[in-house]
């Protein structure tokens, strides 16, 4: 048994404030539109998906009580179609479509949607809580820091300083503005819509590509005081990595990944379903995997997934066209094209979370969903996709186009 990509559609990235596009659009609505938008396209039945599977990383409030179910029925699916939201942090959504395909593979789906959602102006990161920052017993043993801070040893321990996050920042916005500009997010957006049905945010708003060195120079670094003041963060860090004489601390707004509202959705099925509909697959999933890392710096786990996923497929980095990495921070990236030996013009190619934003459960499947197109617009034949998470781990998963 085989799985196959069939669609993948996402939202604009609305920026995550009050006064951002998509503050006013609930994140039910958001996640019951990309559904209908997989249905729409695709003109499935969709008594045939066997389960519709949604990353969401703050699951309270408006995103709480199974958002992936409330929004199968607020989209009118059949109301057999169950279900699940799932939480594997920045790497949900394409935990997600994993999850899908899982299905798929072992036959228990012959259709699945996997995607994700969240409304950041809505819902505030870490609404939820929980025990890994929360629990003194729990964060001391992990060595507990926010993820700014691993970024900032990260860039630390292997020698990434403020030049090179700012560059690799402004070269994101450049290219998302490329990307743009020439359409290359054509196929997979769905304008988001109002309660009436006017369009609320038809484009990504969070972009900056006017960025320059000279203006990114001139942000404060955004986790200095929390590593150097209270509570001391650093201290915690070296602790854990006492080789470092001192944190770095090279990250601020401008190249980190922003904070936005999104949604996103991926169609996978087998053969005889997409024969049924008289759908062509876009892409056969080659391999799938997750893993765990280091906790404290949390966000190095995509070099180990890559590798993982190279070995589960049978090949090796050679054999990538295409290389796609969430940019939660510069470092991240940076870190990632040493450990892989990448080319910076094989990776992010239509910039990433840095100019666009990250919208915490929907990302993975908006990352996967980009680099399955630009697979379709180069000719290209393989794509490698993964995301780094907190807690440390990554996921990723291999494509190839058909």
């Amino acid at each position: 048994m085989e799985a196959y990509i069939y669609d993948a559609v996402r939202t604009p990235r609305g920026r995550g404030k009050a006064d951002g596009s998509l503050h006013d659009i609930t994140p039910i609505q958001l996640a019951t539109q990309v559904l209908e938008a997989v249905r729409d396209r695709s003109q499935i039945d969709t008594a045939d998906v066997d389960d519709v599977i949604l990353g969401c990383v703050s699951p309270v409030g408006e995103q709480g009580a199974d958002i992936a179910r409330v929004a199968v029925l607020n989209a009118s699916y059949a109301e057999t179609v169950p279900g699940v939201q799932i939480n594997r942090f920045c790497a949900s959504g394409l935990e997600a479509v994993n999850m899908a395909a899982a299905k798929v593979y072992s036959g228990e789906a012959m259709f699945a949607i996997g995607g994700g959602v969240e409304s950041m102006s809505r819902v505030p990161m870490a609404s939820d809580g929980g025990a890994w920052a929360m629990d003194p017993a729990v964060a001391y043993k992990t060595y507990f820091a926010p993820q700014g801070i691993g970024a900032d040893v990260i860039a630390t321990k292997f020698g990434i300083n403020r030049a090179d996050a700012d560059a690799y920042a402004v070269e994101s916005q450049k290219r998302a503005k490329q990307a743009w500009d020439e359409g290359r997010f054509a196929r997979s957006i769905v304008p988001v819509k109002d309660v009436i049905g006017r369009v609320a945010l038809d484009h990504d708003e969070h972009m900056r590509p006017d960025a320059t060195m000279q203006s990114l120079g001139a942000l404060k670094p955004s986790f200095a005081a929390l590593g150097e003041d209270m509570p001391g963060f650093d201290t915690v860090a070296l602790l854990r990595y006492p080789e470092l004489e001192k944190v770095n601390h090279v990250h601020h707004a401008g190249n980190s990944s922003g904070i936005v509202d999104g949604a996103a959705a991926v169609l996978v099925g087998n053969k005889n379903m997409g024969d049924k509909y008289g759908l062509k697959p876009r892409a056969r999933i080659r391999a799938m995997a997750s893993i765990g890392s280091e906790p404290l710096i949390m966000l190095t786990g995509p070099e180990f997934v890559a590798s993982k996923l190279l070995a589960r497929a049978g090949m090796s980095a050679a054999d990538i066209d295409l290389w796609e990495l969430n940019e939660a921070f510069a470092s991240v990236v940076l870190r990632y094209m040493q450990a892989m030996n990448l080319d910076h013009d094989k990776i992010n190619v239509n910039g990433g979370a840095i100019a666009m934003g990250h919208p915490l459960g929907a990302t993975g499947a908006m990352v996967l969903g980009t680099a399955l197109d630009e697979l379709e617009r180069t000719g290209k034949s393989t794509a490698l996709v993964n995301l780094c998470v907190g807690a440390g781990m990554g996921t990723g998963i291999i494509i190839e186009r058909i």
